[in-house]
């Protein structure tokens, strides 16, 4: 299982925006832990961070102990297929099939894929109908994606990530684009999931029940700084509500 550290992270924009200052925290192996904050809080700049899809002005990301912040894209490779990710557009191909892709997930392991039909190797299409059952849609293999509902997009998305195996999931905002119904529904297989397999997970939200109710831990932003970082069990819940019902420093600004 990968562990996810963040050391004295900042980042400062050209325009001299500072969207992080001195992050840092650790998620251990197996943890659940939510990230919350206001819109404009920083998460999007600390989650494209933790990825290596933004390169901090200061400071480092270790996964499993090995720091990504200044690793070429080839570097960065073996460490990224151990890394799951869930976004809130689902990320999919929709005029593929929704086998198809699932498929996708496997492209970080192996050269010989050939996603776009049903040749890929036996192993993989076997794998690819397990990760299917496993989040109730096998039965639309064949369906192009973008035929089914959001939160079955949802899944598929899941499915693809299952491809991987992964050790760490990071998610970003997987709910916000579904309803309250499939939001749960979402949230249910994907928890289910994460403690079936021991990963650990880090997943953006913007909902305090839903944060609370499925979060061991919780971290909290605030003009890009870490305001919370508290067990679920001894949350503040004054310091929560705060963060949402006191305005930021670029609100008072007018920004």
């Amino acid at each position: 299982m990968r562990s996810l550290q963040v050391k004295n992270l900042s980042k400062v924009y050209p325009n001299g925006n500072q969207a992080l200052n001195n992050i840092n925290f650790t998620v251990n192996p197996g943890e659940a832990v939510i990230l919350l904050g206001h819109n404009g809080s920083g998460k999007s700049t600390l989650f494209r961070s933790m990825i290596n899809f933004e390169t901090p002005t200061t400071g480092e990301v270790l996964i499993g102990g090995q720091s990504t912040t200044s690793l070429s894209r080839r570097q960065l490779r073996p460490i990224r297929q151990k890394v799951g990710m869930v976004f809130q557009n689902f990320n999919l191909v929709h005029n593929l099939s929704v086998f198809q892709n699932v498929l996708f997930g496997a492209l970080g392991t192996s050269k010989t894929i050939q996603t776009f039909n049903w040749i890929a190797p036996k192993e993989l299409r076997f794998k690819a109908m397990e990760a299917l059952d496993r989040v109730g849609l096998s039965e639309f293999a064949k369906r192009r994606a973008d035929e089914l509902s959001g939160g079955q997009q949802q899944r598929v998305a899941i499915a693809r990530m299952l491809m991987q195996d992964p050790e760490l999931v990071l998610a970003d905002e997987p709910i916000a684009s579904l309803d309250p119904k499939a939001g749960r529904e979402v949230m249910d297989l994907l928890w289910d999931i994460v403690h079936e397999r021991g990963l650990t997970v880090v997943s953006i939200l913007h909902q305090m029940d839903i944060a609370k109710e499925y979060g061991e831990r919780i971290l909290a932003l605030k003009d890009g700084e870490l305001v919370i970082d508290q067990d679920i069990h001894t949350l503040n819940e004054r310091a929560l509500n705060d963060l949402y019902h006191q305005p930021t420093t670029k609100q008072r600004a007018g920004a």
